[in-house]
């Protein structure tokens, strides 16, 4: 029979959340989710609206973010980040292309991304016209180094670059960190793209003791 439902974690865009509040042409979404959301009934975990948080270049301005709401310094360094949309740092990122990741602002997937130690001179002089025709579509960091784990592969046991997805709740009562996160890693040979899309895997990781 039917179940309650509390809390619903979405996979949907905000304009196909709901037919009868977003894009009435929406065949992905839950007709009435938004009222019922409205009145209380249900809580979205990622609410509508937090997808603000997916654009790349709000990621460059997180210290001063942290620093306004909490009056505190952050206490982890952010990745550097430049802004395309700002001269000097497209003319940075031009200068520097084949040291650097360049992103779109609103890309997801690892889609419609450089890595420019990986890409022939063809894909950086396709991507430098990319930035010089829409520069403020874009973001660019330097290449990090990923750190390697034995894989198990067809092959047997071979290295393969990782990161790490943390998570916090934040509730009433503060902020928890949980102990432990999502670990994404690149299946393919030498790749630095983590994305399931892209080919990558993921497994949970779990801290078990300090």
């Amino acid at each position: 029979g039917y179940k309650p439902v509390d809390v619903l974690y979405r996979r949907v865009d905000d304009d196909f959340l709901d037919p009868m509040t977003f894009n009435p042409d929406s065949m992905l979404g839950i007709p009435g989710i938004m009222d019922v959301y409205r009145a209380g009934g249900i809580t979205i975990a990622n609410a509508p609206g937090t997808g603000i948080a997916d654009d790349k270049a709000i990621y460059s301005y997180m210290p001063k973010i942290v620093e306004f709401y909490t009056g505190e310094r952050p206490i982890l360094n952010n990745v550097p980040t430049w802004r395309c949309s700002e001269q000097d740092a497209l003319a940075y990122v031009l200068d520097n292309l084949s040291d650097l990741v360049v992103k779109e602002v609103h890309g997801s997937g690892g889609y419609g991304m450089l890595v420019g130690p990986a890409a022939s001179k063809k894909e950086l002089a396709a991507f430098r016209a990319k930035l010089k025709a829409r520069p403020a579509n874009y973001i660019a960091q330097p290449t990090l180094s990923l750190s390697t784990v034995p894989v198990l592969t067809q092959k047997g046991l071979a290295p393969r670059h990782v990161d790490l997805r943390p998570f916090a709740l934040a509730s009433p009562q503060g902020v928890e960190i949980i102990p432990g996160g999502l670990t994404r890693v690149a299946l393919k040979q030498g790749s630095l793209v983590v994305n399931s899309s892209q080919g990558g895997g993921t497994k949970d990781t779990w801290v078990l003791e300090d």
